[in-house]
């Protein structure tokens, strides 16, 4: 009989498990062809290709020597006219290009040149280059996308005009004399935060100059009118800060060629694609309801199942890693938090503390001392190390209202938070072991690539130079013998300690901060936390933070963004939906969903409409699997299943369709 690899359809994305050095070149995960499950079929079903898989990996491998994938603003796309030359196309970044980064600064000041001219009283504040373009902050009426088109012309019109840019270096009462002569109260609070002298001014021509440090190029022709667009504009405080005017912030993208132009313009449609907001509403996975306030997220069935199965796999994986679980209050004496110093150095980001029984307490906006407080209700002997304790923790942060993004920035979210309890000798194995943790965590949900970054002691920090230099090197030890490569942030690294930050990187290669693993040499002192070691002498023991997932909310929004909503079967919400030809066949669908259910498998039956329409309604939800039920299949006691890509499968018992399944999901590599 012919066979069907029945895992091309529950691991569209799979990868490899592997124990090379990461990050691994693919910019997604692939399905691996050496694991099959044998399905029994009247005939061999090959797959349609995925047309954006199939670009993705082609970019990447079109040379013959795949490259790792890159972030936002550093895409592999196909570039047609240059194949045969180099095979693709990778864009450059502020870093990689100074010429990209003085165009982007210059079609900043050229933008606020062009407001200016159309908008006299238009105020001008700050205008940097960013990521993939630049913007800039004007204080006037509010802009329209018309108007956004009227100042890319008159942009048009300075570029061609080909006016030089001049620096100029003045004395600050010169400065303010300018400043005062155009009436630009905005740069005169910019010039007094300016501590250098003297002051640095960039001219456009003789028509146009603003308070500038550089760089930018030595014309305005220099600019390509063709590599640049005005994107949007927005909203946004002076300063940040809610109580302060609301300016208007126009953004734009530039480049150094119109191909850079569009292949980013590309590669922006595909994220605007797998948005995980729009994703969420349309396969009604979670909402946040005005009702309730902003940045609190209400997790629908469908998003709830998804978040049940990375919890479970969550908690199972720490219990084999030697974790013990905890659950701990939302709420703690306000007190708690004097002694840990979350009310002297993070109060703004901290929820107003409420009255009960004359008592002041406070929502948590941590889970450290939490699992502190329980570290101290017993006294400990060097012997018990490691202490290992983790917690799926809701907390909750202050956010600008203006700040909120869908479940990337929140207000309650539910933090993977773990803490580690050692001593010194240990600190290397544990982190070790905390690395294996987080790759095979990860692994799990198809993230095999990541970006590693180790923080080390900053100017100010507390704890002995020894201390420091013993942590560092036993994070260092850690990160090779683990044989990931990293990068060293000198001096980025936390008051209290020295961190490894990782970022995961998705299918269309942005990289996304995830896990953070952190010493701590502050809050052991804060709360005078002791062991006794084997000359019977109360020691202070090391303490570690970490997270693998970062929070629950922001991982899920990335996993959506990452399958664009198709989830792999055995992460799906709904796995398989049944679906009868007519309502006569209702019966029989519920007691074959029935028998699906009570075998672990997530199933629906979905009625009232044609066949064709419940066939296209189910891969609008993304449904992995259809099984379709007729006169037929009544008689045989069978379905005929159809896959969202691979159409037609062939008709099956019920009892061969959920061991199929079953085996697929327990083959799963992700």
């Amino acid at each position: 009989m012919a066979t069907f690899h029945f895992l091309q359809i529950s691991a569209r994305f799979l990868s490899k498990r592997t124990s090379l050095p990461l990050p691994l070149p693919l910019p997604l995960p692939l399905p691996n062809p050496s694991l099959s499950l044998h399905f029994p079929l009247k005939r061999l079903v090959s797959f349609p290709k995925r047309p954006e898989l199939k670009r993705l990996h082609e970019a990447a491998v079109a040379t013959g020597s795949a490259q790792p994938a890159v972030d936002l603003q550093n895409v592999p796309v196909q570039d047609t006219q240059k194949q045969e030359q180099s095979g693709k196309l990778v864009l450059p970044t502020n870093d990689s290009s100074d010429e990209l980064l003085r165009i982007r600064h210059t079609c900043a000041h050229v933008m606020a040149m062009a407001v200016q001219k159309l908008y006299p009283d238009a105020k001008v504040t700050i205008g940097p280059w960013i990521d993939n373009g630049f913007y800039y902050d004007f204080d006037m009426e509010p802009l329209t996308d018309n108007d956004l088109k009227r100042i890319k012309k008159e942009m048009d019109r300075i570029i061609k005009r080909n006016l030089p840019l001049v620096r100029e270096e003045v004395s600050r009462d010169e400065a303010q004399k300018r400043i005062m002569a155009v009436n630009e109260p905005y740069k005169m609070e910019i010039l007094d935060s300016i501590k250098e002298d003297p002051i640095t001014i960039y001219h456009i021509g003789n028509e146009w100059w603003d308070l500038c440090a550089g760089p930018h190029v030595e014309t305005t022709g220099k600019i390509n009118n063709k590599a640049f667009q005005l994107e949007s504009v927005a909203g946004a405080y002076w300063r940040g800060d809610e109580k302060k005017p609301m300016l208007q912030r126009i953004y734009g993208t530039a480049w150094e060629n119109e191909e850079q132009l569009k292949a980013y313009l590309h590669f922006k449609e595909e994220a605007k694609r797998r948005d995980h907001r729009r994703i969420g509403q349309d396969l009604d996975l979670f909402s946040i309801q005005d009702e309730a306030g902003g940045g609190l997220v209400f997790w629908h069935p469908k998003g709830a199942i998804v978040r049940h199965i990375i919890e479970d796999s969550w908690r199972k994986t720490h219990i084999e890693h030697g974790y013990d679980l905890l659950f701990t209050p939302h709420v703690a004496r306000a007190d708690l938090w004097k002694i840990s110093g979350h009310l002297d150095f993070y109060k703004e980001s901290m929820y107003d503390q409420m009255e009960i029984e004359d008592e002041l307490y406070q929502l948590r906006p941590m889970n450290c001392p939490y699992h502190i407080l329980v570290y101290k209700r017993k006294l400990h002997s060097y012997r018990d190390f490691p202490i290992r304790v983790a917690e799926l923790g809701t907390v909750y942060r202050y956010e600008l209202s203006g700040s909120l993004h869908g479940l990337f920035r929140v207000r309650g979210f539910t933090q993977d938070d773990a803490h580690i309890f050692c001593l010194e000798d240990q600190i290397k194995d544990e982190i070790r072991g905390v690395l294996d943790l987080t790759e095979e965590i990860l692994l799990q949900f198809g993230f095999s690539k990541y970006e590693v970054n180790l923080s080390t002691r900053p100017e100010k920090a507390v704890g002995d130079d020894d201390i420091w230099e013993k942590a560092t090197v036993a994070l260092k030890d850690a990160l090779d013998d683990k044989g990931w490569s990293y990068q060293i942030d000198e001096g980025g690294g936390a008051f209290y300690g020295p961190k490894i930050d990782l970022k995961i990187e998705d299918a269309l290669g942005r990289k996304w901060q995830c896990s953070t693993i952190q010493v701590d040499f502050n809050l052991p002192n804060r709360f005078d936390i002791t062991y006794v070691d084997s000359n019977s002498e109360k020691r202070r023991p090391i303490m570690i933070h970490r997270a693998v997932l970062g929070s629950l909310e922001r991982f899920f929004g990335v996993l959506i963004e990452h399958y664009a909503g198709d989830f792999p079967l055995w992460l799906a919400p709904i796995q398989a939906q049944v679906l009868p030809v007519t309502d006569t066949q209702l019966g029989f669908c519920n007691e074959v969903v029935g028998k699906l259910k009570s075998n672990g498998i997530r199933a629906e039956v979905f009625h009232g409409e044609r066949l064709p329409k419940l066939i296209r309604n189910a891969e609008k939800q993304k449904i992995p699997l259809m099984a379709v039920v007729g006169p037929k299949e009544v008689e045989t006691h069978s379905v005929t299943v159809r896959s969202r890509f691979g159409g037609e499968l062939g008709t099956m018992k019920i009892d061969e369709f959920i061991s199929s399944i079953q085996q697929a999901i327990k083959n799963r590599t992700l």
